[in-house]
């Protein structure tokens, strides 16, 4: 059975790729409206099985009436293809994912808040060093420490990117643990850690709205004629 959500998506993302201002939604030029077919449901049962884990119900859908990526939030949904009888997404960022730790938990929780204040206290300042270069090394060190906080591999076990919007900011799809379904902002390259996206109400943002939302406002600014 369709799901109803889904009934009819494609068409209007036809319809506004067309429309007399397509081009001004933001991430077009990325996207440019394709949207890929979508898998049948043996390749879904294919992507699941090699993953080992069942992909959010309104991803599922998604993926089956609508399409496998394309056309969507920002510079687009990132496609899930197979590669050399591989499934993976790709997309700027998509190497990020981990696919042999997609059935474990997102963590409820980031890094420890203490740690993090002692990290940020140690974060050097230019006018302590009479030399640039050794600021810069010093600044490099200082770095990878936080780095290695913030981007540890177990803070996205159970997630996948599946959109970016430039200058190193990701979007995430929960798929295990108390979050499945929801979607995660990523922007720690500007040292802001993951956070939920929450609605107007502030729910957390699952994946149906988060599309579904992106195409209501792209309808409006595509197919305004001002």
């Amino acid at each position: 059975m369709t799901d109803q959500r889904w009934v009819g998506v494609r068409q209007r993302v036809g319809a506004v790729a067309a429309g007399p201002a397509g081009g001004k939604v933001f991430g077009a030029s990325g996207h440019r409206w394709v949207v890929e077919d979508p898998l049948t449901r043996d390749e879904l049962a294919e992507l699941e099985g090699q993953l080992g884990v069942r992909l959010p119900e309104e991803y599922r859908a998604f993926l089956l009436h609508v399409g496998a990526g394309g056309a969507g939030p920002a510079y687009g949904l990132f496609p899930v293809r197979r590669v050399q009888g591989r499934w993976r997404w790709e997309g700027d960022g998509a190497e990020m994912v981990d696919l042999s730790r997609l059935a474990e938990p997102f963590p409820d929780q980031g890094p420890d808040p203490k740690l993090l204040r002692e990290l940020l206290a140690q974060c050097p300042e230019e006018d302590d060093f009479g030399d640039t270069e050794d600021f810069d090394d010093a600044m490099e060190a200082w770095d990878e420490r936080w780095e290695a906080v913030m981007f540890a591999p177990e803070r996205t076990a159970g997630a996948i990117v599946i959109s970016h919007l430039g200058c190193a900011q990701r979007e995430w799809l929960i798929v295990s643990g108390s979050h499945r379904g929801t979607i995660w902002s990523d922007c720690r390259v500007d040292d802001v850690d993951l956070v939920p996206l929450l609605d107007e109400d502030g729910r957390p943002v699952t994946f149906a709205h988060w599309y579904t939302d992106w195409l209501r406002k792209a309808e409006h600014t595509a197919l305004s004629v001002s």
